[in-house]
């Protein structure tokens, strides 16, 4: 299911590199108990729309959008009592409304926006981890070994599955950012989807490359 909220204007600056405060809150709602915190993401989350570069941050003169998706409807529900509970966000930031975002209907191919950096990564002879691009072919390989994985983890069919960025895209992007001290380099870069509907639909809800769970590889349709 996927959910997108709606947040009111903030009354503080809202500094670039907040994902971390957005992770945070979200497992804040889902409780302290909840099994996503340290598992594989079966869930992705977009970033804040509707802001504007303002002093050296972020501002939301006119409040914001948030989707965040899960395959779990358990999860979806745990959040959204999370929600109603304490709707406060950041920054003066909180929810003051919910939307359900109707499923599209997917066939066997999509091409999704990125609505976060897409992160692929590979593994260096010295167990090191490489980042790879939208240009480089082996984040293909990254990415479509990636969500077949998530797919097999939630018992679902992962034959005939890839995932591949659009090299057809004309302007390309590529973005750094901070978690907990640590710097993920990504793709600003529409990825195409192939496989059953039902995978589809799964890399729509979970996302596409690593770290779907912290806001990177969220898609939009």
């Amino acid at each position: 299911m996927r959910i997108q909220l709606k947040l009111s204007p903030n009354t503080q600056s809202v500094p670039f590199n907040h994902l971390y405060q957005l992770t945070h809150r979200l497992h804040y709602w889902l409780g302290p108990e909840n099994a996503l915190h340290d598992g594989l993401s079966l869930y992705s989350f977009g970033w804040l729309r509707g802001g504007t570069v303002k002093r050296g941050a972020l501002a939301f003169p006119a409040g914001a959008t948030w989707q965040i998706s899960f395959y779990s409807e358990e999860a979806t529900r745990k959040l959204l009592m999370g929600i109603i509970n304490e709707p406060e966000l950041f920054f003066g930031m909180r929810v003051y409304e919910v939307q359900e975002l109707a499923t599209p209907a997917f066939g066997e191919q999509y091409r999704f926006l990125a609505d976060g950096p897409v992160i692929a990564r590979q593994v260096r002879p010295d167990g090191t981890r490489e980042y790879l691009l939208h240009d480089s072919p082996a984040a293909d390989v990254a990415l479509t070994a990636t969500l077949r994985h998530k797919l097999e983890k939630a018992g679902l069919s992962a034959e005939g599955v890839s995932v591949a960025f659009d090299r057809s895209f004309l302007t390309p992007r590529h973005k750094l950012m901070e978690i907990k001290g640590i710097q993920h380099k990504g793709s600003l870069c529409p990825v195409i989807v192939e496989g059953s509907p039902e995978a589809v639909q799964f890399a729509w809800l979970v996302g596409a490359g690593e770290l779907t769970g912290s806001g990177f590889g969220g898609l939009r349709a």
